[in-house]
């Protein structure tokens, strides 16, 4: 599985991060390499293709918008990203598979932290005691899958209270931390779990 594997450390600035993604993107429609990035934002609020100005409570804050599907949504310290760029005309040309398969990585990912929580059918991402700890959110073009999925592991969530995050009830909202579960081996955890996963997209 020829895939180029990138783990930043410190915060990435959104739009650095997003023009890095795009050529990405360019390449691997190209044939070039997959690629998949583990990192985390300053805080930024992003805006998919779905968002409503009415899912802004602070009208103060800056919000970037975004190509990817789903509507607002928070990112910060603390709370891991997982953007890729993966080329489905390599694999299945399925969407729903896709899917699918990015909440068993995040469900699967859980279940090292002790954390078993489920997928919704109704509501895209990852649920645990009916809170979201994680999010969706994709873009599909000439069959290559980009943006991603977040995990949230420590970060702020009181920043949750300034939006109506992907609609929901801004409450229900959780982290492992949250949730009283330690959390140590993140970014090691999450590319095994990636690397078992992948070759089922």
């Amino acid at each position: 599985m020829d895939i180029e594997f990138k783990i930043s450390k410190k915060p990435v600035v959104y739009d650095k991060a997003i023009r890095l993604l795009e050529k990405k993107v360019k390449k691997v429609k190209n044939g070039g390499k997959e690629f998949v990035w583990i990192l985390e934002h300053p805080t930024t609020f992003t805006a998919g293709i779905r968002f409503s100005e009415n899912d802004i409570l602070d009208k103060s804050i800056l919000i970037k918008t975004t190509n990817r599907g789903g509507k607002i949504t928070l990112h910060n310290p603390g709370q891991k990203i997982i953007y890729f760029a993966i080329n489905l005309n390599k694999r299945k040309k399925n969407i729903r598979n896709l899917v699918k398969q990015i909440e068993n990585i995040i469900i699967e990912f859980l279940k090292l932290y002790k954390i078993n929580s489920k997928a919704d059918r109704k509501n895209i991402g990852i649920w645990f005691k009916n809170k979201k700890i994680a999010a969706i959110g994709i873009r599909v073009s000439r069959w290559v899958a980009y943006h991603g999925f977040s995990i949230n592991i420590n970060n702020d969530l009181n920043e949750y209270k300034k939006i109506i995050p992907c609609g929901l009830d801004n409450n229900k909202i959780t982290s492992i931390k949250n949730e009283g579960y330690k959390y140590k081996n993140i970014n090691t955890n999450l590319k095994k779990i990636l690397l078992k996963y992948l070759p089922k997209i």
